[in-house]
């Protein structure tokens, strides 16, 4: 049954009150954000934050989203280097086409657990239960491992250019066909080609240095939220990109096979072996995390039967790093989700912690359902 309530705060109230009972702690972090903290988190959001200066030239943005405030809290607070579980519920703020710059966001953050398994399954049961609690509707279930898909890439020993294109192209809906056949200056008309080829072959460091002082020359410092160091590097991947350099059709072969595999989750862990048994890839370390995962899940009582697998699943923010997933309602299926998150436990080291901190959570929509509001 869902949780009563007669209006949108209710609802609020009802929704934070479940994960508080569940023993994440309620956090709400400063509405306003260091705006540096967003930009390596994926160009989606970067390019919709709702930006500000001080007087000393800082930059700061309307908190976007909660993961990483709530991250940042926990690296400042007494709690650091111990397992933590916190809770959400409050405005967040960014641009969309289809809606208000300003919106209700709740969810869960479980960070410093090193059973990674065990919590992600945690994770996964209790937003998905929070989500049917408030809207009164049943989820169909889509997960992924951005962990596994890593690993295979790093089997494959593709370069860091193409990795990074190909899983910035996926998270964008795009085929690897789309990806891996587009003009290296993305078919935006500009002919880069000078640049480009000034740039192959050249000494890495001595190639972003020229790029840089172009750009100081010019008076350049950001373009769309990108530093001159950040557009620097993008020339020097379209350089290393020009021509399709060191991408072998065996390679293609492997990568658009595994990105076919979905359905049952156990289905397409078999898939998925013999894969990298054709392939000779090492996957195995992966794979056995996923089979953990899977009975960690069944034993929070979710029917691992009626998930959905798909190995070309990603979401659309950069600092996933493992198991993800969404939930949309079942009778609209084309809707937005209600419900979304997963691991991302490399993202801490980049807010300022020393070492990789074990990270997983969930972020819930409960009004997409009530007010058909887009993302």
């Amino acid at each position: 049954m869902p949780l009563p309530f007669a209006d949108d705060r209710q609802r609020q109230e009802a929704l934070i009150a479940h994960l508080v009972t569940a023993g994440y702690i309620r956090c709400e972090p400063p509405i306003l954000q260091p705006a540096s903290a967003f930009f390596d988190s994926g160009e989606d959001m970067r390019g919709r934050l709702y930006l500000t200066s001080d007087m000393a030239g800082a930059d700061f943005c309307l908190r976007p989203e909660y993961t990483i405030p709530v991250c940042l809290q926990y690296l400042a607070s007494p709690s650091f280097g111990s397992p933590a579980a916190y809770s959400y519920c409050g405005p967040v703020f960014r641009f969309r086409k289809d809606g208000p710059g300003e919106f209700i966001q709740a969810g869960v953050e479980s960070l410093g657990r090193t059973d990674r398994e065990a919590a992600d399954a945690e994770i996964l049961a209790l937003s998905l239960d929070a989500a049917r609690l408030a809207t009164g509707t049943n989820l169909t279930t889509k997960i992924g491992d951005a962990g596994l898909f890593s690993d295979l890439l790093d089997a494959t020993a593709i370069s860091a250019q193409w990795r990074r294109r190909i899983v910035r192209g996926l998270a964008q809906g795009k085929t690897l066909a789309a990806i891996l056949d587009a003009a290296p200056n993305g078919g935006n008309g500009h002919d880069h080609s000078g640049v480009l080829a000034a740039l192959e072959n050249v000494d890495r460091k001595g190639a972003r240095a020229l790029v840089e002082d172009l750009l100081s020359i010019a008076g350049i410092a950001t373009v769309g939220g990108r530093s001159a160091t950040e557009i620097a590097e993008r020339f020097l991947e379209q350089a290393a990109l020009k021509g399709r350099s060191g991408f072998p059709d065996e390679t293609r072969a492997v990568i658009e096979r595994f990105l076919a595999i979905e359905g049952d989750p156990d289905a397409a862990a078999s898939a998925l072996r013999t894969l990298a048994t054709d392939a000779k890839l090492d996957l195995e370390p992966a794979l056995e995390r996923f089979d953990q995962r899977l009975g960690f899940i069944a034993a929070q009582g979710i029917a691992v039967g009626e998930l959905h697998f798909s190995a070309r699943f990603i979401r659309n923010l950069d600092y996933y790093t493992g198991f993800i997933f969404e939930g949309r309602e079942t009778e609209r299926p084309n809707d937005l989700p209600l419900v979304g998150g997963g691991r991302y436990d490399r993202l801490l080291t980049t807010l300022g912690a020393k070492s990789e901190v074990p990270a997983v959570g969930a972020a819930l929509w409960a009004d997409r359902r009530a007010k058909g509001e887009a993302a």
